[in-house]
């Protein structure tokens, strides 16, 4: 085993230690990871997802509240900033919040290393423009941005699934200019997000073979039903998958791991036994804001801890009512089925010891590749 394997097996075993600390005690770690759900304005109509539903003249928090909930030493030890929606692109200040956050880099989030938006790609001119406007400023801050397309079917299907004309051809369009802002920028990463449906199954095969064609990494995952994020339990009939469906996915995902390979097992296991067994530390090293400030420890959950515009964040973390969630994290019942693979991916290098579990499995080369593929050196370094 490599020096730089042993202190990262001793890293894990220390992190295992902690996090199992802070489960029984119900206190939460500092965060690692934040989820900002900067809008629910969205000019797709997707049929997994209802937050479009939500009427445009309900407010979505300014810019300047975004960048003062951020400026707080709660964030000493950020590392990933995650930016949703809605269509985040949507918003036209979206290059001032980006700047905001530059400036923020300097004081309380010196740890931060990048920032993941997640688009669906339609509104390519704008996508394109604020993309080459922030790369610049973000690379002299000494972040890495990276843009997740989603992609739902390589070609017409793509369409009906997005309920908008021509939303395959607009996403293609915008990753090839993203591809080509790519080459001029090394702290630019781009990939792919597909939620699977039982109306795209066939269509994984083609995603990943255009994945691998253009060089983008890929997070391809089931869609989930929840009453909270998604909106969609009334879509419950559409999104459920059939026996025959799942024997597909099986067949995709043991043919698929050489990017999200704990993501994929994951899955496997899941739908063999018919329940989710991974780590999850929501509400310790992460948590999920919503476009009017109501903060969730876990995007899923119904469950509100508060408003970070009446009450501060640090306190709203350690109130009683995160104490009691966090000490149920992964016992809910909504956590036996829950196939998100970015909560998983959060977790690894902080729960520890399952991620522990797979270094040792693996050959060290192998294992440090995959460390590096899915981002989670800057959560190790």
């Amino acid at each position: 085993m490599s020096v730089s394997v042993k202190r990262l097996a001793a890293g894990l075993f220390i992190n295992g230690l902690k996090f199992r600390y802070l489960k029984l005690t119900g206190k939460p770690g500092r965060p690692q990871t934040v989820s900002l759900e900067i809008t629910h304005n969205c000019i797709a109509r997707c049929i997994m997802c209802n937050i479009w539903r939500i009427p445009r003249d309900v407010p979505d928090l300014s810019v300047n509240q975004w960048l003062g909930f951020l400026d707080s030493d709660l964030f000493s030890d950020l590392r990933e900033l995650d930016i949703t929606g809605g269509e985040p692109f949507i918003r036209d200040d979206l290059a001032e919040f980006f700047y905001g956050i530059c400036e923020l880099k300097k004081t309380r989030l010196r740890s931060l290393r990048s920032i993941a938006v997640t688009t669906n790609g339609l509104l390519t001119k704008r996508v394109l423009d604020i993309t080459e406007r922030i790369l610049p400023e973000l690379e002299n801050a000494g972040l890495d941005l990276v843009v997740v397309c989603g992609m739902d079917a390589a070609g017409e299907l793509h369409d009906r699934i997005r309920n908008v004309d021509n939303a395959w051809t607009k996403v293609n369009s915008t990753l090839e200019g993203l591809l080509e802002l790519k080459r001029k920028h090394a702290n630019f990463v781009i990939g792919l997000k597909t939620t699977i449906l039982p109306l795209n199954i066939d269509e994984l095969e083609r995603i990943s073979s255009y994945a691998e064609k253009k060089g983008l990494f890929t997070i391809i995952s089931p869609a989930i039903i929840t009453p909270g994020r998604y909106l969609n339990r009334e879509q419950a009939d559409i999104l459920t998958f059939s026996n025959n469906d799942i024997r597909k996915m099986v067949s995709f995902f043991s043919k698929h791991h050489s990017q999200w390979l704990f993501h994929a097992d994951t899955l496997l296991e899941y739908w063999k036994t018919g329940r989710v067994n991974k780590p999850c530390t929501c509400g310790f090293n992460y948590f999920f804001v919503r476009y009017s400030g109501e903060m969730h420890l876990c995007p899923l959950a119904t469950e509100s801890i508060g408003n970070i515009t009446d009450i501060d964040p640090e306190e709203l973390l350690r109130s009683k009512k995160a104490y009691s969630l966090r000490r149920k994290i992964g016992r809910f019942d909504s956590c036996q089925s829950c196939t998100e693979p970015g909560l998983e991916r959060y977790a690894l290098v902080y729960e520890g010891w399952s991620y522990l579990v797979y270094l040792m499995k693996m050959q060290n080369s192998r294992f440090l590749h995959l460390h590096s593929l899915m981002g989670l050196d800057k959560y190790t370094d």
